[in-house]
């Protein structure tokens, strides 16, 4: 146990599941005064629902972390963010799809609500740091600079989802387990008797336990999508779509289209209604730009180009990119190599060796 650390009160983010349950166990060994909070997000949830998603947000997520919290002997808040979550998540969410893009939920939480209003109010209780249960390594720099690092497991890497931190929240923030494997968090959690030892990982997006957004969507809203024309690339009408929060880019199946090869949608319209559709060739794309910038290892580029690992979506391997800063704030990224479905509202992060430099928004 180190000495200094008893010194320090960390509030541990706990969702009621193996990694962040961990993640208070091997920062209690390491000497820290530990405080479980539980995160209420999502109103009205129905039991129904809470068995489904069983994640991060939950009913069942408060009983399993003070469960957790009482084999660990440390104190279990439980802590409301609703408005936080309905404004930052949810709302977003929405207006995002209702334009044509294809948001991610989770980096909005991550930003906005699991650390930016938990560390906030976690700061003012006299906590030192906040800490979770994410698969990556919080450094500092030798350019004093805080930056994510990959962490030990590549399947379970969730750097992508963390490119938006920024550095004030880096400097308070403790990630435990992310010099284990998955296999190794379990084996922890089985050693010392935590009953979530086993319990599944959370899947898809928490608030929509049916995985049918484009209803939820509809219902939240209270707006009739409307239907419109699925197009080619000249403007040739192909069929008729069931209404934009429906598709993606890079989308093949669900379409409902009969045109005798492999298609899939190209390009979404929002100010005209059309979905635009292309082979397979026309997914592919050598450049994209983004904004909403933030830097985590690099401070900048200071009118210099960059070459860095770009990765366009979560399950994306990467891919070697040129960064240019335009006039405008927005960045250009230009691929060696062709890559497949840039979507807008997704986020590119950039990657320089094992470290995050960096990412934004795709526009």
């Amino acid at each position: 146990m180190n000495q200094e650390n008893k010194k320090k009160k960390v509030v541990v983010g706990m969702s009621g599941g193996v990694d962040s349950s961990v993640a208070a166990y091997l920062l209690k060994q390491q000497g820290y005064d530990v405080i479980g909070i539980t995160m209420e997000i999502w109103p009205g949830e129905s039991e129904e629902c809470s068995q489904e998603n069983g994640g991060c947000c939950g009913l069942r997520a408060v009983e399993d972390a003070r469960r957790v919290a009482d084999k660990l002997e440390i104190p279990h808040y439980v802590m409301n963010f609703k408005e936080e979550f309905k404004t930052h998540v949810i709302d977003y969410f929405v207006d995002a799809y209702l334009h044509g893009k294809t948001p991610n939920p989770c980096i909005a939480c991550n930003r906005h609500v699991k650390w930016e209003a938990l560390l906030h109010k976690s700061l003012a209780l006299g906590a030192d740091c906040i800490a979770t249960g994410h698969y990556a390594q919080v450094t500092c720099l030798k350019n004093g600079r805080y930056a994510l690092k990959v962490s030990a497991t590549a399947a379970k890497d969730q750097t992508y989802a963390l490119y938006c931190l920024t550095q004030h929240q880096l400097a308070h923030t403790k990630m435990p387990v992310g010099q284990y494997t998955k296999e190794e968090i379990r084996q922890i959690a089985e050693e010392i008797g935590l009953s979530v030892a086993n319990k599944p990982d959370s899947q898809e997006i928490c608030f929509i336990p049916d995985h049918d957004h484009a209803r939820f969507i509809r219902e939240y809203s209270k707006q009739e999508i409307p239907k419109g024309n699925f197009i080619d690339s000249r403007g040739n009408v192909l069929g008729e779509h069931q209404g934009i929060t429906r598709y993606t880019i890079g989308q093949r199946r669900g379409l409902g289209l009969a045109v005798g090869r492999r298609i899939f949608v190209k390009e979404i319209r929002p100010e005209t209604n059309e979905v635009v559709i292309g082979e397979g060739e026309d997914v592919f794309s050598n450049i994209l730009y983004c904004g909403n910038v933030n830097w985590m290892a690099l401070d900048g580029l200071h009118g210099q180009e960059q070459t860095v690992t770009a990765k366009i979506r979560y399950s994306h391997k990467g891919a070697v990119c040129r960064l240019k800063e335009l006039e405008d704030g927005r960045l250009e990224c230009k691929f060696t190599e062709p890559v497949r479905a840039v979507t807008p509202g997704q986020a590119v992060v950039f990657y320089s060796g094992d470290v995050v430099a960096g990412g934004g928004t795709i526009l």
